[in-house]
């Protein structure tokens, strides 16, 4: 049986530095898999990469099975949601803020309208439906921006680094509910984090990276139990992961 979300070869270069190269990666559906490691190691890369926001030198990727090629970009691009560290949100109501992918979509305006909602609803900030997105705290525009990628209904989710500017405590209870929220509704995600507290809360397994390579994988216990090489081991007390 095919994995959901397979990589063979992987390499990406920006400005004319190879920052990628991915020899083999996979997860299985509703997978949760965090990938960590110190800054400059690719895990934005890799992210950017697997969503097609970036181009790769070469490589294969692979979704449920069908490669995913130039021609079939698009539609993959429509089955996945992508959250970056900064919430990215256009200068209006929350709920139109919310509504808009449904809208890319093809939803109606009604059936956007209702979904958003709902998704405002699971992460907490359904009051805030009227107000402008550029008047929220940095933890409600984070949690707006999650309640945006869920909307669509992702069968992919990847964020990359999604709560490093918020504060402990605000970082705490948003990744309880991530968490949550992912293995209640069986999404995949991939989450790229330095913070032992997304590691903890949200995934199923640890990938180390290190110089645009994967050295280590395992559960997060594994991981903090059983570092593979002095590299890991360092990483992990400096991080706490």
């Amino acid at each position: 049986m095919s994995s959901f979300l397979e990589v063979e070869n992987l390499r990406i270069r920006r400005g004319g530095v190879q920052v990628l190269e991915m020899p083999f990666f996979s997860m299985h559906a509703e997978e949760k898999v965090a990938i960590v490691g110190p800054n400059g190691a690719g895990k934005s890369s890799l992210l950017l990469g697997l969503a097609c926001l970036i181009e790769r030198v070469g490589g294969i990727i692979r979704f449920q099975g069908a490669e995913v090629v130039p021609r079939t970009e698009m539609a993959y691009r429509r089955r996945i949601a992508v959250v970056f560290q900064e919430p990215l949100l256009f200068d209006t109501t929350v709920l139109d803020n919310v509504a808009e992918g449904l809208r890319i979509r093809g939803k109606g305006r009604a059936e956007a309208r209702d979904r958003a909602r709902d998704s405002l609803e699971l992460f907490r900030v359904g009051h805030l439906a009227g107000r402008s997105a550029q008047k929220l705290s940095g933890g409600e525009a984070q949690r707006v921006s999650l309640a945006r990628a869920f909307a669509v209904r992702p069968e992919l989710l990847l964020m990359d680094e999604p709560f490093s500017s918020l504060d402990l405590p605000t970082r705490i209870v948003l990744a309880e509910d991530l968490g949550r929220i992912l293995h209640e509704s069986g999404t995949a995600a991939i989450i790229a984090t330095h913070d032992r507290i997304e590691a903890f809360h949200v995934v199923d397994r640890l990938v180390v990276m290190d110089r645009g390579k994967i050295v280590q994988e395992g559960t997060p216990q594994e991981v903090m139990a059983q570092p593979a090489n002095p590299f890991v081991a360092a990483f992990k007390r400096t991080t706490g992961v």
